[in-house]
This record gives structure tokens, C-alpha cells and sequence, in this order.
């Protein structure tokens, strides 16, 4: 991706190492699962792929190791129409996620960052000229923070819009935060961050339909400095916090759950997919929303993302 516009990712990439089982073990506990599957997936290559199996223009800044799962990634990336020229070679081995999916679709995953852990602000220096060039930049938090930062840094200056799944919550800064347009966050993760931006004893739980209480989270999370706020419910869908409008809730298409692995980057690329072709943040998380609801009938993360054809044109 060397032309201006489209959408530049600053991510992770790691292995899937996925096991299914009846249910999850508990302390010193063994169960048995089904043969181990392999498969492309981290927050940011996610991201990237579905992104471009929606017929966006996408760049991944990552790093991975000199192994198989390299291998792996890169081809995945390449397959999906994504540009690998920023995913750089380490040392240290490529990241996996040990993930376990119950039947009911859902999952717990474990990561070992690898060579996620060395993007650093360097990287995103090497990258400056295409950050500012791009018509957005996306950023995950599993690599390092201050390179999260500073690509914000650079794309905000530039006047690129800045998309941030805040995910694990972690505190980027009162400047980088009001730079994203979106902030994404689940229901978890918003109590996390408005926990931690409001510290002292917890007060009660809001009361009303789920409806007003996602609403009224997602006009808190405005509060604390970002653009605009995007908060994911699962099978509920997700509500869309702008500036000067009401909370607008997006439902969710009901659909039977097989795989919820990689759903949030279902939904997160599919809606920079449309900002960067010139969507409303509404009219994107529209898109998204289907999206990630079709992503979470197929197993696996990657190879469950939706191509445009399935969704129509973005």
C-alpha cells in the first residue's frame, strides 16, 4: 500500500493453536479436546484480513519470527490482499494464542506475545510517511504501548483518522485518547476503563433495559476524551456515541454461535473497512455488526471473516 488512502494497521500477529473442548478444566484439572487446529489470527493481522475481504486497501505494520508461524501469517495476509511489506522479521519466535472454544462457541485464550513484544516506536517512525498518507490507522494493544502512541501521534498530526480497540484496557494518555474516532471497546472493557478513570468505591449498578444502561456507558466513555465511542455487546449488536447525537444501539442479526474466536476484529476491521471508503461511523457499524455476527458461525478467526460478496458492496 504505497498510494495515499486506505487503511494501515499496527497490530499483532500471532499462531492459533486452538483445542475444542466439552468444557473448560478447572484448577489441576485435565480434560480432553479435540486434535489441535493451526491457524492465522492476533488482534492486528485480524484485523487487517477483514479489513480487506471487504475490499478495503490494507498495510500491516507487525512483526513476527523467522519460523513457521511467520510463514503462516504472511501468507494469510498476502491471500487476503494485504500489503506485508511493514511485517517485520525477529528473532524471537512469532506470537501464538492457545485458545480453548466450548460448544456453545464460546472461548478463552492464552497469549505468548513473542515477537509482538519488539514493535517498537521505531518501526512506526519507518512507517511515518505511510501513516500520515493513510485515510486510517488502526492500532490493537498487543504490542508494546509506546508504539501504539506514537503512531496515533503521528497519524492524529497528520489528520488520519485513528481507530483504537482498546483491548486489554490500558491507559494510552489524555492526548492519544482524544485522538481516536473511534474509541472500541466491549462491555467489559468500558467498565474497566471508566473504573479506572473514576477511581474510588464502586457505585451501584445502572438499572434500566440493557439498551439504556450500553447508551448511557457509551455517553460515559465520551466523557473521558475520545471523538467517538463505539461500544460491542455480542449478540446484541453494539451502540455508536458521537458528539452531539444520542447513543444510537445497532442490533445484531440473530445467528447460531459456533466460533466466537476473532468476532471483535471481525467487527473492528469490517468498520475501519468502511470508514476509510468514506462510511458514517452509523453506517459502519452496521456493517460491522453483520460482520461479526457471520464470523461467529464459522470456526476459527481468519478464515471465518466475511467477504464482500456476503455482505455487500462497502
Amino acid at each position: 500500500m504505497n498510494e495515499p488512502g486506505g487503511v494501515l494497521v499496527v497490530g499483532s500477529a500471532n499462531a492459533d493453536l486452538v483445542v475444542s473442548v466439552d468444557r473448560r478444566p478447572g484448577p489441576g484439572e485435565t480434560v480432553l479436546g479435540s486434535d489441535t487446529t493451526v491457524a492465522p489470527g492476533g488482534k492486528g493481522a485480524n484485523l487487517a484480513v477483514a479489513a480487506a475481504r471487504l475490499g478495503a486497501r490494507v498495510a500491516l505494520l507487525a512483526a513476527v519470527g523467522a519460523d513457521q508461524h511467520g510463514e503462516l501469517l504472511r501468507a494469510s495476509l498476502r491471500d487476503a490482499g494485504v500489503a506485508t511489506d511493514l511485517v517485520r522479521a525477529d528473532e524471537r519466535p512469532t506470537g501464538v494464542a492457545y485458545i480453548t472454544v466450548t460448544a456453545d462457541g464460546e472461548n478463552s485464550i492464552v497469549v505468548a506475545p513473542g515477537a509482538n513484544s519488539s514493535v517498537s516506536e521505531s518501526d512506526v517512525e519507518g512507517a511515518s510517511r505511510r501513516i500520515a498518507t493513510a485515510a486510517v490507522l488502526s492500532c490493537s494493544l498487543e504490542v508494546p504501548l509506546p508504539a501504539v502512541r506514537r503512531a496515533v501521534r503521528l497519524a492524529s498530526g497528520a489528520g488520519v483518522r485513528v481507530v483504537v480497540n482498546l483491548s486489554p484496557v490500558a491507559d494510552l494518555g489524555d492526548d492519544v485518547l482524544g485522538a481516536l474516532d473511534p474509541l472500541i471497546v466491549n462491555e467489559h472493557e468500558a467498565s474497566q476503563l471508566l473504573a479506572s478513570a473514576r477511581p474510588g468505591p464502586p457505585g451501584a449498578d445502572p438499572v434500566g433495559p440493557p439498551s439504556s444502561r450500553a447508551r448511557r456507558t457509551a455517553r460515559d466513555l465520551l466523557a473521558l476524551g475520545p471523538r467517538s465511542a463505539v461500544v460491542t455487546l455480542g449478540a446484541a449488536g453494539a451502540v455508536v456515541a458521537e458528539r452531539g447525537a444520542d447513543p444510537l444501539v445497532v442490533p445484531a442479526p440473530r445467528v447460531r454461535a459456533v466460533d466466537s474466536t476473532g468476532a471483535g476484529d471481525a467487527f473492528a476491521g469490517a468498520l475501519v473497512a468502511r470508514l476509510a471508503g468514506g462510511a458514517s461511523l452509523a453506517e459502519a457499524a452496521r456493517t460491522a455488526v453483520a460482520a461479526a455476527a457471520l464470523s461467529v458461525t464459522r470456526p476459527g478467526a481468519q478464515p471465518s471473516f466475511a467477504r464482500s460478496s456476503e455482505l455487500g458492496p462497502v
